[in-house]
Parts: structure tokens; sequence; C-alpha cells
């Protein structure tokens, strides 16, 4: 138990302080914007490129990552658009919504940082392999599924290409991951001096990531739909972990510490492009809301239960 509160409590207290230095103003909105900015086009991005570029590569291809995480998303997508509909009687389009929520995990700000205090170096390059085309895959699958689920049933394949294509080559951290791979490909060694500066700038990545994720959750509220939100927390932070582990070992028979970021990067609390998905399309917005909210204080207590699980 001794291991997992060393791997858990850091995470969360610098949440937490994130959240207290908002809300006592230590840290402007100017600022938490400015953290965010650095945060995510600066020091994560830095901090991927370098491992991608130096870390052992796992003893497995990226595809089986892919199929056991992604897989257990489609479960968890299933499962919660056959209970919107049936259960909640809420709309096929509501649907598009709520099944992100349900799927979506903040593997960026709480799941890279859990990863790799379990598992340390050795996860780099898994985390790196999933966090590549989770953002794009799960929001080119809302948006085909809200496309689907209009009135008249009419969605563009081209419009949706386009759209995972603009995401991919814009993404800053998406291309440092590419980057970090060919430049792994040359086989080319750091120059010492630069090595030096890309290690020191990546040495913020995760602190900073995590005092911004404090900071951004003043902008979420738990607010109405409580049915809705109850479901979405237990498929999110309590189905979609149990999922995952189980494709990863017995589908795919993954090795454990690859096994291990799936299964962690599932049990994470719904991210924020859930919500900016919900919000931008006004469906189910205040159960998005609530989900990245509540669902981050909750997955204190059910991310140490995962992480025990792993370790016994």
């Amino acid at each position: 138990m001794q291991d997992v509160i060393t791997v858990v409590v850091p995470v969360f207290a610098l949440i937490t302080l994130g959240y207290i230095a908002g809300r006592l103003q230590w840290i402007s909105d100017i600022g938490a914007k400015g953290l965010a900015e650095f945060t995510f086009n600066l020091a994560i991005p830095a901090m991927l490129f370098r491992k991608m570029a130096t870390a052992d590569l796992p003893d497995v291809t990226p595809y089986a990552l892919w199929g056991a995480y992604f897989g257990s998303a489609i479960a968890i997508w299933l499962i919660a658009t056959l209970m919107t509909v049936f259960v909640l009687r809420r709309t096929a389009k509501e649907a598009s919504s709520i099944a992100m929520s349900a799927s979506f995990s903040n593997v960026v700000m709480i799941g890279m940082p859990l990863s790799l205090n379990l598992y340390g170096e050795a996860a780099a390059a898994p985390i790196a392999i999933l966090v590549s085309l989770h953002s794009p895959m799960l929001w080119a699958a809302a948006s085909i599924h809200l496309g689907l689920s209009s009135r008249d049933g009419n969605v563009s394949a081209y419009a949706i290409a386009r759209n995972l294509l603009r995401e991919l080559s814009s993404n800053v951290i998406i291309l440092a991951i590419i980057a970090g791979t060919l430049w792994r490909l040359t086989g080319l060694e750091f120059n010492p001096l630069a090595d030096d500066i890309i290690t020191l700038l990546g040495r913020a990545g995760i602190p900073c990531a995590l005092i911004s994720l404090g900071l951004s959750l003043l902008g979420f509220r738990i607010a109405g739909q409580m049915p809705t939100l109850s479901m979405v927390l237990v498929l999110k932070i309590l189905v979609m972990p149990v999922i995952a582990w189980t494709i990863a070992t017995y589908v795919f028979a993954l090795p454990p510490v690859s096994a291990g970021v799936v299964t962690i990067f599932a049990a994470m609390p719904t991210g924020a492009n859930a919500y900016l998905f919900a919000s931008r399309n006004n469906l189910a917005a205040h159960s998005a809301s609530g989900a990245v909210a509540l669902g981050t204080c909750l997955s204190a207590v059910t991310a140490a239960v995962v992480i025990y699980a792993l370790k016994v």
C-alpha cells in the first residue's frame, strides 16, 4: 500500500494545489492560460519527443496497444449509447456526447504522470503510442456518431477525414511523438547541450500539467442530469479499466508494463475534450462538465485501487 501512496498522492496533491491556487487567485486566469499553453505547446512535447527518441521500445506492436485500449473504448461507447437511448430515454444525438464522456480519458494530465510514477521510463513508449491516436480517434468517432444520429442521417466522410487530418497535423504533442520516432530511426545521438535543454524543458511538463489541471477544474461544475452523470462515472472509472485489462491480458497478451499503461489510461476520469465536444454541440454539457470535475475527484481513490490491483 505504501508503494501505491507514493505513486498516487504526489499526482493528486499537485492537482489540489493548482485548484487552491486558482480558487485563492494566487494564479490569475491569464496566468492559468499561459501555463496551459506552455505545458502543452512546449514542455509536454519536449518530454515526449525525447522519450520517443531514446526510450526502449516495448516488445509489442503498436496495433496490439491500440487494439487493447480502443477495444475497451468501443465497448464502453456501445454500452453508453444503448443505456442512453433505452434506459435514460435520451436522444441518439445526446448519446454521441454521453458516450464520448464515458470513453474519453484524461490520459495526458493524469494518466501519463501515474504511469510514469508506477513504471518509470519503461512506460514511456506505450504512453506515446497511445497518446498519439487517443484524442483524434475518439473525437472523430464522436463526430461520426453525431452525424449518423442527426435527423437526416447525413455524415460527410470527407469532412470527418479532413478534421482528423487537421487534428493530426496541428497537434503539437502528436507532432512531437512523430518527430521523436523519426529521430530514433536516424540512429543519431543527441548533442549533449541540446539534450540538456530538451531534458530541462521536458521535466517541467508533468508538474505543470497537474497544476494546470487543478486550475482548469474551476471552470467545471456539477449540475443536474444526475442519472446520466452517475452512469458516465461508473462506466468511465470503474467498468472501462476492467474491460481494458481483460482485453490487454487475455486477447492481446500484452507484457505487464504495456497492459498496466492501457489499464491506467482506461481508468482515468473524463478528459476536457469530452466537455468541449458536448458544449460545442449543446448536448449533455452539464453531464460532461460534472464527469470531468467529479470524476477527477473520485479518481484519486479509484486510480489508487487500480494501481494496487496492478501491483499485486
